[in-house]
């Protein structure tokens, strides 16, 4: 074993130990989700409600299709009932490392991470997807009746609202990046059209290629990464 590998594996065990509370806390909070897979789905449907009163029930076209569809669902509402936790162990991982001064900051990094997580879900929930759903429901006719799936459209739901989740982490990711002075603060000003492009090209990915999606998507994020820099400018004060 080289020296490098044996100073690490102090570290190693450390962090086999936060993985596997983390998995343990996903899989708790997924099987708690599971046991209210009926209220989750119901939920899942208001958006389309909203958007279309018409909507009729959702169907699915193969036998094990409802059964995975709310194992998905229950595994993506227990990642996210268990963020908060994961963040805290990401933290007590990195504690050893820090000072008394950094080590005040958990609490206020905790609430300010899990209120953006929170708030780009809920933005999402109540906001995008009703209007995107809308757009996408003016399609239908006379000659043209939608059959949603089960499947795809709860992939569709949960997809978007984790999608939103993440991203309004965008401004605090940023605020930290420069407080622990990894980067400096003119960094994310002076590189804004890379950063633009990143962006637009991750909401493709995230929308599965849909346009309207998309600049849904793309849209916001550019506003909280504007965000993200004057956050910098009041908040990321760098240490000398």
């Amino acid at each position: 074993m080289t020296p490098s590998l044996a100073a690490f594996r102090p570290h190693y065990a450390e962090l086999r130990t936060r993985l596997v509370r983390v998995v343990i806390a996903i899989a708790l909070c997924s099987v708690f989700a599971y046991l209210f897979k009926d209220h989750l789905v119901a939920w899942c449907m208001r958006p389309l409600q909203i958007a279309y009163p018409q909507a009729g029930k959702l169907v699915y076209t193969s036998l094990p299709e409802a059964f995975l569809s709310y194992l998905k669902l229950a595994l993506l509402a227990g990642l996210m009932l268990s963020f908060p936790y994961l963040l805290l162990q990401a933290w007590m991982f990195v504690a050893p490392a820090l000072v008394d001064k950094e080590k005040h900051l958990v609490r206020q990094v905790l609430l300010w991470a899990t209120l953006l997580f929170i708030g780009g879900a809920l933005f999402a929930f109540f906001i995008v997807l009703p209007r995107l759903l809308y757009y996408f429901m003016s399609y239908a006719g006379p000659n043209l009746i939608p059959m949603l799936k089960l499947g795809k459209y709860l992939t569709f739901i949960a997809r978007m609202v984790l999608a939103f989740a993440l991203a309004f982490e965008i401004p605090f990711l940023m605020v930290m990046a420069v407080r622990t002075q990894l980067i400096g603060r003119s960094h994310f000003r002076d590189k804004r059209l890379y950063f633009y492009a990143a962006i637009t090209l991750l909401a493709f990915l995230l929308s599965a290629g849909e346009l309207t999606a998309t600049v849904l998507l793309t849209l916001p994020l550019w506003g909280l990464y504007e965000t993200g820099i004057l956050a910098c400018r009041f908040l990321g004060k760098q240490q000398p």
